[in-house]
């Protein structure tokens, strides 16, 4: 599952379009804002596929479980390794706190910054932080 994706490289350029957007709780349109789900929402419908987002949620949580299912929904599949363009990682800034990011390359995310109120580049996130590694899926040849 290492190989590299030209789906995800796609992805990846379709996040660094939003830089600069500000960032929105629950937001979902770069016009008037966007937070981590919102931004892999609209980089994914940017690139032609249909995302499954979680609604309804607030800034602390305890759990990924439902991203999890939304995950496979919108077409990712677990990854392990190193991280690759267009990877999903969960991450875990804080306590009770679960965060999305884009991978633009191994070394560096784009996300939906909430203490810079905008989506931003940044280096990749500590390791210890990483919760779940997701990838699209790499549909076989011929079909």
């Amino acid at each position: 599952m290492n190989k590299y994706s030209p789906r995800g490289e796609k992805l990846a350029l379709a996040a660094a379009r939003f830089i600069g957007v500000r960032f929105r709780l629950n937001g979902r349109d770069p016009e008037t804002g966007l937070d981590c789900i919102g931004l892999l929402a609209c980089s994914l419908e940017a690139i032609g596929e249909a995302p499954s987002v979680p609604e309804g949620y607030a800034l602390r949580n305890s759990e990924i479980q439902r991203w999890i299912g939304c995950a496979k929904q919108s077409g990712f599949v677990r990854a392990s390794g190193s991280v690759q363009a267009g990877d999903v990682l969960v991450t875990k800034p804080g306590p009770g706190q679960h965060h999305l990011v884009i991978a633009a390359n191994n070394c560096e995310v784009i996300h939906a910054h909430a203490g810079l109120r905008r989506v931003v580049r940044q280096s990749f996130p500590p390791i210890g932080t990483i919760q779940a590694h997701w990838r699209l899926h790499q549909p076989r040849k011929g079909n």
